[in-house]
């Protein structure tokens, strides 16, 4: 099965929707997933994910299923460094490559930086929960760090395609749950661009035994067919879009 997760479209945060340039993206956005066979759309609470969603679901005369655990994760913290109050992600390089535990997939959250925000690992168990649950609904079953196929539910299932709008924090919690890898490695060392297309599939191998491989990331082909420049939004240094 095919998981593909959309970053929103360029946003406009003081209304919780998209500027100009991202309500274009969104078009050409849209242009790339009406051509998708695309079993389920699931979409973020938050208005900047549904306008990015939107113009690609009335393309395809359909609806989303909205889940409050794909809202973005943007549960505040203090930067160590800087001493600023920002997402818990952007640390600077000199202080997070230093410490241990942002490298533990299943202890980062006891660090005090993070224990500092009592939300931050509740809302973590809840994401995580929330993928899981949802991947047993098609078969795949959490187990440790695999998931188990069932051999029913997931046979003849490689093009079998559900569709997550939601945001570059959140994404990169979900992907790091379902690799194995810490979120904060991701969400420091990959930008996945507004309207970017990330997409993992889930290889069966032996024993009805799944795990998910990052297939495409970050990807705005759409973009650049339309002729329109990758944002920077969220990124600290200039993006090559050519």
């Amino acid at each position: 099965m095919r998981l593909i997760f959309i970053r929103h479209c360029e946003p406009d945060y003081s209304i919780d929707s998209l500027t100009q340039k991202g309500f274009r993206e969104a078009a050409l956005l849209a242009d790339r997933v009406q051509h998708w066979d695309v079993e389920q759309f699931y979409c973020s609470p938050l208005g900047r994910a549904r306008d990015t969603a939107r113009p690609s679901l009335a393309r395809l005369h359909r609806e989303a299923i909205v889940y409050d655990w794909l809202q973005e994760f943007s549960y505040r913290m203090k930067d160590p460094t800087t001493g600023k109050i920002h997402v818990p992600w952007d640390y600077m390089p000199e202080y997070w490559t230093k410490q241990d535990a942002f490298y533990d997939h299943r202890g980062w959250m006891n660090h005090p930086v993070f224990l500092a925000n009592p939300e931050i690992g509740p809302a973590y168990e809840e994401a995580c929960r929330g993928i899981d649950t949802l991947l047993a609904r098609y078969g795949y079953t959490r187990e440790e760090e695999v998931y188990l196929a069932d051999p029913v539910l997931t046979a003849d299932d490689d093009d079998k395609t559900i569709v997550f709008f939601c945001h570059l924090g959140i994404s990169l919690v979900l992907i790091g749950h379902l690799l194995g890898i810490a979120p904060i490695q991701l969400q420091q060392c990959f930008y996945l661009p507004p309207s970017s297309v990330t997409i993992l599939n889930a290889e069966k191998r032996l024993h009805d035994v799944a795990f998910f491989r990052v297939q495409v990331m970050g990807d705005t082909t759409h973009l650049r067919i339309g002729g329109e420049p990758v944002s920077e939004m969220g990124a600290f240094s200039r993006v090559f879009s050519s």
